[in-house]
């Protein structure tokens, strides 16, 4: 089968390589699409890993072979892979930080060296697991390949309001109108929020208003605080979600968030970013401040029916597709997006094996 090997930093060999060998209690998926995800693009730009894996996790495809001890599903399905599930026994599962278990991180599906997620190729093997612990999920017919590959990104994001408690009636200031941001403004909206967002490209700040954000502006626009102060009824936003990685971002969330509400930390900076900060301003006006990393365990199924129900519009979100063959390229536009650039989605060619 064909694959995209991470060789080493900025580089991407599309080599053939055996399709997995699958264990009793595994499954083998061949891949249909998945999405390329702005973790992915960070271990294919930095040393954070050693080479070689195959990325790729926002995958949707169709299973090609099962395991003897396999019980429930057959070749043929159609199915969303969620590419970690906790163990739900351990300290950190008990409290529902799910992401921060030992078996969540390491135990994921692959398509050949240092499990990595995989889906950068054209079959994936899913642990057994995963398999027995819900990591399948069965795609409805009408629901396409393209949107089911957003359950997981769903998740993530769903797992942020869920932590920062956005529910009906509270301002959300979005910073950033990237896939994930404009993801942020629907999910706020189905919960009952009002989405403010920002970005630098102005192609953007219009795509958050027509996907429900109740106003937009230039990240850069001197007044922004002002302008928010005259929404909120002087009073600033209720939860402010951080959808880029930039300390100015930061600042201006500070800015603009309401005495007692909170800031949330979605996108990951840089490790050498450092944001000094007076703690008094915290502490004096009640900002919570929250980070959220991953999926949740518990979100699985209603981020399944947000995205089969199309109670968002992921397809409103998609912008550009990409053959596996031309990864490079697409991350290169992920890099530097073009007016037009939102979510990336990557196609394995499909063949019979």
């Amino acid at each position: 089968m064909k694959a995209q090997v991470f060789r080493g930093v900025k580089q991407l060999s599309y080599e053939e390589i055996p399709v997995p060998s699958i264990a009793d209690d595994e499954v083998l998926v061949q891949v249909r699409v998945v999405g390329l995800c702005q973790s992915d693009i960070k271990k294919i730009l930095y040393p954070l890993y050693e080479p070689p894996r195959i990325f790729g996790h926002e995958t949707a495809g169709t299973i090609a072979a099962v395991g003897s001890a396999v019980q429930n599903w057959q070749v043929g399905q159609r199915v969303v892979v969620l590419h970690h599930i906790p163990c739900m026994h351990c300290d950190y599962c008990l409290n529902e930080n799910y992401s921060m278990c030992d078996t969540y991180k390491n135990i994921t599906t692959t398509a050949g060296f240092q499990p990595s997620g995989g889906g950068f190729a054209e079959y994936v093997k899913v642990p057994g697991h995963i398999v027995r612990n819900g990591g399948l999920i069965t795609i409805p017919d009408h629901i396409t390949f393209e949107q089911a590959s957003f359950v997981e990104p769903t998740n993530c994001c769903l797992k942020a309001v869920k932590k920062a408690q956005i529910g009906p009636g509270q301002t959300v200031l979005v910073t950033g109108a990237g896939p994930i941001g404009l993801m942020f403004i629907m999910l706020v909206n189905y919960f009952g929020g009002r989405a403010i967002a920002t970005d630098l490209i102005p192609s953007r700040i219009d795509k958050a208003l027509s996907v429900g954000a109740e106003a937009a502006f230039d990240a850069r626009d001197p007044e922004l605080p002002q302008k928010i102060q005259v929404l909120t009824r002087g009073m600033g936003v209720d939860v402010s979600l951080l959808a880029v990685p930039s300390d100015k971002a930061f600042f201006q969330a500070l800015d603009c968030t309401r005495k007692g509400g909170k800031i949330l930390f979605f996108a990951e900076f840089p490790d050498e970013v450092e944001i000094p900060i007076n703690p008094n301003i915290l502490y004096r006006r009640e900002i919570d401040l929250i980070g959220s990393y991953s999926s949740s365990f518990r979100l699985q199924a209603l981020s399944a029916d947000i995205v089969f129900n199309q109670r968002i519009d992921v397809d409103a979100l998609v912008s550009d597709r990409y053959s596996l063959k031309d990864l490079a390229a697409a991350v290169d536009q992920a890099v530097a997006p073009t007016p037009e650039t939102f979510k990336i989605l990557i196609y394995p060619e499909v063949t019979e094996e």
